[in-house]
């Protein structure tokens, strides 16, 4: 994505007229492609359809204002990575805590001044470039990355592998409690394990990777399979692989209940397993078990 002024894109948002062909015309002049809208409802449709580079946009308005115009665009995965400029008149503190709370970036005051608007499109440009430049990196290298905000939770952008892995895992159930947990040890110095979901003989890994207090968190993406090593006990040990399974449970600390849970069976099922795996093995005990499944699979 290419951010130089001739191929960016700014909508703005204001339902007053002369507001809107004052600022057309100076973004014009500056070499910026320029959408308008004189609502919310229009915005919102707008940003989604043309993915601008950033919008400005109007604090008061009737109807839709501006602050829930903002909140629609961030709830929205398709828009929330676009910045926001609030324009107001108003500049009591309440209505500027009010537009970073809606997710804003930053707000002009009106009278507006054209050489500060462009000023500041051009500084959140230049952020906006950074991070685009970031993503098409990753992207390019096959990456599994997604950002997060720490505020709320919310996904702001994701690589494509990202979305493919986490389909299937629910993780929007579990991610935000772990991003909590994760940022509250942070902020105290100390680290906080991974948050790992299992679906299966499948593995997905959450791991921090880059804190922002305020911004965005990356969390880097890692899929395991344990179809590899499940085979190789079969292979080893002549188990089914069900007891393979149950086996490769056991080797990860895991209790009956545990594996029952994560098989789809039950504690006593599992149980049942496990003593056909002691008999292959030659082994009485679970700890037994687990030792000699991994010295074999490490000579091997």
């Amino acid at each position: 994505m290419n951010f130089n002024s001739e191929s960016s894109i700014v909508l703005v948002v204001d339902d007053i007229p002369e507001n809107l062909a004052v600022l057309h015309d100076a973004l014009d002049e500056s070499g910026y492609t320029v959408l308008v809208a004189n609502n919310g409802e229009t915005a919102l449709i707008r940003a989604a359809e043309a993915q601008p580079h950033i919008i400005l946009l109007d604090a008061i308005m009737p109807g839709m204002d501006g602050f829930e115009t903002c909140r629609h665009l961030k709830a929205n995965l398709a828009t929330r990575h676009i910045p926001v400029i609030f324009m107001t008149g108003l500049t009591e503190a309440e209505h500027v805590v009010a537009a970073f709370d809606a997710g804003g970036n930053d707000y002009v005051t009106k009278p507006l001044r054209t050489s500060e608007v462009l000023a500041r499109i051009a500084a959140h440009m230049q952020t906006a470039r950074l991070m685009d430049q970031a993503r098409t990196a990753l992207d390019a290298f096959g990456n599994a990355v997604i950002a997060m905000t720490p505020r709320d939770g919310k996904i702001v952008w994701q690589t494509p592998l990202a979305r493919t892995l986490m389909q299937g895992y629910a993780a929007d159930t579990e991610l935000p409690a772990w991003l909590q947990a994760t940022q509250l040890a942070h902020s105290q110095g100390q680290s906080h394990p991974p948050l790992t979901l299992v679906r299966g003989s499948r593995r997905l890994v959450f791991s921090a990777a880059e804190f922002s207090e305020n911004e965005q968190w990356m969390i880097v993406l890692r899929e395991e399979s344990d179809t590899a090593q499940i085979e190789k006990l079969m292979a080893t040990f002549k188990l089914t692989q069900r007891e393979s399974e149950v086996l490769n449970w056991v080797i990860k600390g895991k209790t009956n209940r545990d594996i029952g849970d994560i098989l789809g069976t039950s504690p006593r099922t599992v149980n049942k397993h496990l003593e056909h795996v002691f008999v292959k093995l030659g082994v009485e005990t679970r700890t037994s078990a687990a030792s000699v499944a991994l010295a074999k699979m490490d000579r091997s």
